[in-house]
Parts: C-alpha cells; sequence; structure tokens
C-alpha cells in the first residue's frame, strides 16, 4: 500500500546523486520504521504511464518512540525517467507516493564481526547496516571495502568519514577507484575475482566475519561471491543485493528452462490480501502479470528479479524463474520464487502472495 510523503529535503551528494529525506507523519510511524539495509518503492504517475522505482534507505534505523528517518540515496541512470525527474526536479515539499519498507538484505544488530563489499550506489542499504549496527552494539565491528568510478562519483562521502572517526576502532574502511589514480591508498582497478582473492585475507581475518554482504552492479557482487565461497566462506554467511540488472548477463551455466505450460492452459490460483482467485495464463505472462490483469493491488516494483516486492510462496505446482537477484537459496529451498520471473511450467499453479 502506497501512502503519500512529503518531502523534507533533497541534499545533493554529486552532480549524478541525491539524498532525498520524507516527511513521516506520527500515525504512519511504525508503518515506516526499517530494519537496516532495506528498501522503500516509489510510485510517479506520467502521462498514465505508472512508473515504480526501489531504492535503499540510507539512514540508521532509530528505535521508538523516534520518529523513523526515512532517507534513501538515488542516482541518475542513463534514460531513467523517475531517477532523472528525482535528481533534476524534485524538491522540499513535494509529495510522493512511498510503500512502506520492504526487504530481506538486512542486518539486526548483534554482537559480531561484519563486512561488506560494494560498488556505486550500493553503499547506500550498507551505510544504513554499518552506521545501526556500531551505535547499538559496543561489541560489534564493520569492515567496508568500497569502489567508486572516481572520489567526484562516491556518493555519502561525508557520512562514510563520519562513521570513521565516531568509532576508529571498530569500523575499518578501505576505499578503492576504478578509473582514478591516487598518490596513497590501493592501486587503480576494477574489484575482480582475482583481486578480491588477494585482498580480503590481507585486509581483515575472513575466517571469522559472521555476515558478508555484497552490493552494487553485477559483476562486483559476482566477483566478491566467487572470492569468498574460494576462501573457503560458506554460502550462508553472504547476503547479497544487485542494482542494475539489466545489464546482467544470462548464466551461460545454468541448466536449460524445462518446457512451459502451453499458452491458455495453465491456470494460476492465487492468494492475495486474504482473497483467493483462479485466472488463466496468458501468453507469454509471467506470474506477476497475470495476477496483476486482474488484481490492481499485486505488489511489485522493479520487476527485474531484483527487489524481492512479489515474492510468493509456491503452493503447489512448478514454475521457472527466469532470473533472481532477490531471494536468498534457503527462501528458494522453502519455496518462494519471484512472480516477476516465474512462468508455469504445470498446467496448474498455486502460489500465495500472503505467506
Amino acid at each position: 500500500m502506497f501512502h503519500p510523503l512529503r518531502v523534507r529535503e533533497v541534499e545533493r551528494l554529486t552532480d549524478d546523486a541525491v539524498a532525498v529525506t520524507f516527511a513521516v507523519p506520527p500515525e504512519l510511524y511504525d508503518t515506516f520504521r526499517h530494519v537496516p539495509g532495506q528498501h522503500i518503492t516509489l510510485r510517479r504517475t506520467v502521462d498514465g504511464t505508472e512508473l515504480r522505482r526501489t531504492y535503499s534507505i540510507c539512514a540508521p534505523a532509530v528505535p521508538p518512540p523516534a520518529e523513523p528517518v526515512l532517507k534513501v540515496g538515488i542516482r541518475l541512470v542513463e534514460g531513467g525517467e523517475f531517477s532523472t525527474y528525482a535528481v533534476k526536479e524534485l524538491s522540499a515539499g513535494d509529495t510522493v507516493e512511498v510503500m512502506p519498507p520492504m526487504g530481506r538484505f538486512t542486518l539486526r544488530p548483534r554482537p559480531g564481526r561484519f563486512a561488506a563489499v560494494v560498488g556505486g550506489s550500493g553503499i547506500t542499504p550498507v551505510l544504513s547496516i554499518a552506521s545501526t549496527l556500531l551505535a547499538e552494539q559496543p561489541d560489534a565491528r564493520f569492515h567496508l571495502i568500497r569502489s567508486d568510478r572516481t572520489v567526484a562519483s562516491a556518493m555519502f562521502l561525508e557520512e562514510v568519514a563520519e562513521l570513521k572517526d565516531r568509532h576508529p576502532d571498530r569500523f575499518h574502511l578501505v576505499h578503492t577507484l576504478s578509473r582514478e589514480e591516487r598518490q596513497a591508498g590501493l592501486p587503480t582497478g576494477r574489484l575482480d575475482t582475482e583481486r578480491l582473492t588477494s585482498l580480503l585475507p590481507a585486509l581483515l581475518p575472513v575466517a571469522e566475519v559472521d555476515g558478508w554482504f555484497l552490493c552494487g552492479p553485477h559483476g562486483l557482487v559476482r566477483a566478491a561471491e566467487d572470492a569468498l565461497t574460494g576462501l573457503g566462506v560458506p554460502v550462508s554467511a553472504i547476503h547479497q543485493e544487485i542494482f542494475h540488472a539489466d545489464a546482467a548477463p544470462v548464466d551461460a551455466g545454468a541448466a536449460p528452462a524445462p518446457v512451459r505450460a502451453a499458452a491458455g492452459s495453465a491456470k494460476l490460483t492465487a492468494t492475495l490480501g486474504g482473497r483467493m482467485g483462479v485466472w488463466p495464463v496468458g501468453e507469454g505472462e509471467t506470474l506477476l502479470d497475470t495476477v496483476l490483469r486482474n488484481r490492481s493491488d499485486a505488489p511489485y516494483a522493479c520487476k527485474g528479479g531484483v527487489c524481492g516486492t512479489c515474492r510468493v510462496k509456491l503452493l503447489s505446482g512448478e514454475v521457472h524463474m527466469d532470473r533472481n537477484f532477490a531471494l536468498e537459496p534457503d527462501e528458494v529451498s522453502a519455496g518462494y520464487v519471484l512472480a516477476c520471473q516465474s512462468r508455469p511450467v504445470t498446467e496448474t499453479v498455486e502460489v500465495d502472495f500472503d505467506a
């Protein structure tokens, strides 16, 4: 459900990025209180066309009764209608429709040692995770390895520096650049699998890290995942969130898709908001397409398999997910699928959006 929220502040971060803070009315405090690492979906209608985009919350989580700090980082995407509007036109006093926080790329503060490898705007959710953790857990440590093209393109430089000043003994920062030379620090270049495999053990005790958070472009996240698994880190300790999934290549080593049910022969049973419906799946439709054709209130945001907003529990039947950048392995094992990426393989499929 979307709520109209007033923009309290638009802060310029870089030439192509802003931080947008929303004012949350007291009656919605509980609705918009987030877990560090979650995102919100923003909605705007232009010439009758609805635009939805998800953006990660960068602010630390605050306990009741304080007002939740709802602040997101938005970077301009070439050709992106919503990001262009947000970066170039949005201003304090405007109203935007906002969906409550969602997402499972999260860390509820607890003692331990945690680390993140992020690229570009991937710093946004990790900033919330690290700042909340260090503020609430005096025994926790956080290691941040971030990569940006140049210093000028780096989002939240001041906020990360303040975090380092506030927790000098518990926050470890390494900042690499891929397109700019520096007199000090690590050599310029991309963080690929080979480089991360040698770099990470030199920076921190990899085996002692309780949880890894990887966020950014597809290439960086995959490189970090491969490096970590090669270093013996269990998959259960690696959490990831991919940005810009449109640029992600199809996995050439993946198993071929099973034969799908013939167009018009598959029937979808879906429970949403406590109400059940049964509908035929049209040719080329995903489960989400079918539900939206009959229920406009079906939850979704990116439609790219990234945000996880359309996660459903598969109760019966079989589907094929075209791609998945949102669900953790244990969620897939438990029977969850992304409605925006799933197409029927069997003639009957039943899912539950409420599960």
